[in-house]
């Protein structure tokens, strides 16, 4: 048997931080609580949560492999750029072609906007299925493409949209089977992304001079194919479907008004805007200072690596320690080691695999927690309309991030002390947010409450 969670009895034995949603207590009626500043019945408040269950972790293991051949591909994405820069689209420069990747993280994000409330409205399975879809006809035809224009299309708009199909429904699914264990839960399914991340890398690596590009990609594209196939079989919604309607399909941006989400959106807009620099650029600095390309190409594999580990951990400690906690610590964490060990690497390449490795585990939590902290902002059935809401601001972040990084690189004569400064500063305003966030709640007197 399933043991079934309260969201009502949660409160009386886990901190009121930890539950998120109770802020303040009025003279209600016994049938009403206060939840983000606004009543809500016992009704809604009493909301159960398996906590797992069969069905439960075959939708987290449906999100694993999805978020692998999905995320996966988006965690890539320095092999790519390191090698159409060299190649089909040598004649471009870094700032241009960064323009492909940079709409291509851009609409996996912004098209949650739509995704969201429908996710929230229909459930995921026609989601992933049409998002499977367009990323197996982006890895398929992408062995094709000679010219900027088709890698645009291709990579960008149809890889962008089809990986947002699968990414939103497949991150917002697992926290209708948990609360308490949610952070681990999502930590789980977010791994996957960093799976992909060190297959693909190491994959496109080794195969790139055996069999040519065209071929290695098609390669990626049976793996996908794998994982997708399955994330479509076995991810699933607890919650009942609901009727087309302007309230349950479209956006709602009012949910701004609330200032921890609003702050809460910064801080991801900021942690975003940093992380896929290094992610794109960390085996093109590798090969400009002379390090081997199969070292440089494996740089980011290492870094993916690590993410893994800093996906499932810091989920575990989320539910313990506080998730924006957790988040916090986390995003200081990379502000150091971008400060500290990738500033002054240069062609150490000891220090660049210490810096992949520490990076990689800090990073992690950038996709894991953010959607955790962002669903103890709201109750369940909406946490789709939340999380596609506050990651459509973000998608502003990682559409212009890798481009302005490679317009910086260029500005900075091919020197990347500005691109990696350019990080720190995105990370420094991130973690500023994420503590403003914890102040609104908690307030100044309490720094050590879990939240």
């Amino acid at each position: 048997m399933v043991s079934l969670v309260k969201k009502s009895d949660l409160t009386s034995h886990l901190p009121c931080a930890i539950a998120g949603e109770v802020v303040e207590r009025r003279n209600v009626r016994p049938d009403e609580e206060v939840t983000v500043g606004r009543p809500v019945t016992a009704s809604e408040s009493a909301e159960e949560y398996p906590e797992g269950g069969m069905k439960g972790w075959l939708c987290v293991l449906g999100s694993f492999m999805g978020l692998v051949g999905s995320l996966g591909l988006v965690n890539s994405i320095g092999t790519f750029q390191a090698y159409l820069e060299t190649h089909q689209l040598d004649a471009y420069g870094s700032g241009k072609t960064g323009w492909i990747f940079g709409v291509f993280t851009c609409l996996t994000f912004f098209c949650g906007i739509q995704v969201g409330p429908f996710f929230d409205a229909r459930g995921p399975r026609l989601l992933l299925f049409m998002g499977s879809i367009l990323v197996m006809a982006m890895m398929i035809c992408i062995g094709f493409c000679k010219e900027y224009w088709e890698f645009m299309l291709t990579v960008g708009i149809a890889g962008g949209i089809g990986t947002s199909l699968v990414f939103t429904p497949a991150i917002s699914a697992v926290g209708h089977f948990f609360y308490i264990k949610r952070g681990l839960a999502t930590g789980i399914a977010a791994s996957g992304g960093s799976i992909g991340g060190v297959i693909f890398p190491l994959a496109l690596n080794d195969l790139f001079d055996r069999i040519g590009f065209a071929w290695a990609t098609r390669v990626v594209a049976l793996i996908c194919l794998v994982c997708l196939a399955t994330a479509c079989l076995l991810v699933s919604s607890r919650l009942a479907t609901k009727p087309f309607s302007k309230e349950n399909i479209l956006p709602d941006f009012r949910i701004f008004q609330e200032p921890k989400f609003l702050l809460t959106t910064l801080s991801v807009f900021f942690i975003e805007w940093g992380l896929f620099v290094p992610i794109t650029y960390i085996s093109s600095y590798a090969l400009d200072q002379g390090i081997s390309t199969r070292l440089s190409y494996q740089l980011l594999a290492i870094l993916n690596a690590g993410s893994f580990f800093g996906r499932l951990l810091p989920g575990y400690l989320a539910d313990r320690l506080g998730r924006f906690n957790t988040l916090i610590i986390t995003v200081a964490l990379c502000l150091l080691c971008n400060a500290c060990l990738w500033m002054p690497a240069g062609d150490n390449v000891a220090l660049l695999i210490v810096y992949c490795c520490v990076f990689g585990f800090s990073s992690g939590s950038n996709i894991s927690l953010t959607p955790v902290c962002i669903g103890q902002l709201c109750k369940t059935e909406h946490y789709g309309r939340y999380y596609a809401t506050a990651y459509t601001v973000v998608s502003i972040g990682t559409l212009t991030g890798v481009p302005i990084a490679g317009e910086i690189l260029l500005r900075c004569n091919g020197l990347y002390w500005g691109l990696i400064l350019f990080t720190i500063c995105c990370y420094v305003a991130g973690l500023v947010c994420a503590i403003a966030v914890k102040i609104l709640h908690c307030g100044w007197n309490t720094p050590w409450a879990i939240y």
